[in-house]
C-alpha cells in the first residue's frame, strides 16, 4: 500500500487527511494518508526511514522553512519561495531521495485570480512565515505589488500600527496569511484597521477552518469581497498529486 502523509505541528486543523482519504476512496487506490505529528523537525529523517513505503508528504506549520535543510533538492519554485509544502519520496541508487515543492502558491494564485479587479494592484500580506512566501511569490507572478506587515517588521516591511488610512486605501488586497482565528481559536483576528475597509478591498484568508474566520467576518461587514483558503487547499492538493505520481500525467 503506498503511503502519503503530512508533518507538522499542531495538525488538528489539517484537512488534507480527509481530502485525500476520500480521493483514494473514489479512485480505488491503494493507499493511505496518515497525519504525523512532529515535536521537532529533528524527528523528520527518522519518520521517512521508518517508513518504506513513502511517496509523498505535505508540510504544514511550523515546518515548511524548517525542513529545507533536509532535503536533496528544491524545484525552482520552492528555491524561490523559501518554503516547502510537498515533498517528493524516491530511491534512487539505494538511498532515499528527497525533493521540495511548493504548491501553496499555485492554490493560491488560481483561487485569488478569479477575484481580482484592474483596481487590484498593491496587496498587504499578513505574517512573514512559510505561507506568506508563496502568497508573495503568487502575487508578484499576477503582476501585484506586495508589502509584508508584521508585529516585528524587518526592512520594507510595514506595522500593524502603521496601517493608516492612506495606506489601506492604497492596499486594496489585504491576504491573511497567520493562523490567527484558526480552529479552535476562533475569536482571534490580525490587528489591523477594519473600518478602513469597504467595497473596494479584497480580503483573503488562508485559514479555511472556520468557514469564516473574524478576520472575514470583519471585512464582509465593511463591504469587502471576501474569500478564505478552502479552494487553495484543494488547488494545491491536486497540484501535490501530481508531484507525487508525475508518471501518471
Amino acid at each position: 500500500m503506498e503511503l502519503y502523509g503530512i508533518i507538522g505541528n499542531p495538525l488538528k486543523q489539517s484537512f488534507s487527511q480527509k481530502y485525500f482519504t476520500e480521493f483514494f476512496g473514489k479512485t480505488g487506490r491503494d493507499a493511505r494518508y496518515s497525519l504525523f505529528y512532529l515535536e521537532s523537525i529533528k524527528d523528520f529523517p527518522a519518520l521517512v526511514k521508518e517508513y518504506p513505503e513513502m511517496i509523498g508528504l505535505n508540510v504544514t506549520i511550523p515546518y515548511k522553512q524548517q525542513v529545507i535543510p533536509y532535503l536533496d533538492t528544491l524545484d525552482e519554485s520552492a528555491s524561490a519561495i523559501g518554503a516547502v509544502n510537498v515533498i517528493r519520496v524516491s530511491h534512487q541508487d539505494g538511498r532515499i531521495f528527497l525533493s521540495g515543492h511548493n504548491s501553496d502558491f499555485i492554490g493560491f494564485r488560481d483561487s485569488i485570480k478569479p477575484l481580482l479587479r484592474p483596481h487590484h494592484r498593491k496587496a498587504l500580506i499578513l505574517g512573514t512565515g512559510g505561507a506568506s512566501k508563496a502568497v508573495d511569490y503568487a502575487l508578484r507572478q499576477l503582476g501585484i505589488e506586495t508589502t509584508f506587515v508584521s508585529r516585528t517588521p524587518a526592512t520594507g516591511q510595514l506595522a500593524y500600527g502603521q496601517l493608516d488610512q492612506n495606506i489601506m486605501q492604497e492596499y486594496t488586497i489585504v491576504v491573511n496569511t497567520t493562523p490567527l482565528g484558526m480552529f479552535p481559536d476562533v475569536d482571534s483576528c490580525a490587528d489591523i484597521p477594519y473600518q478602513l475597509l469597504g467595497e473596494r478591498h479584497l480580503c483573503y484568508d488562508v485559514v479555511y477552518n472556520p468557514e469564516k474566520t473574524l478576520f472575514l467576518q470583519k471585512a464582509e461587514e465593511k463591504g469587502a469581497t471576501i474569500k478564505n483558503g478552502l479552494e487553495m487547499l484543494y488547488l494545491q492538493a491536486q497540484e501535490a498529486w501530481k508531484i507525487w505520481n508525475p508518471d501518471e500525467l
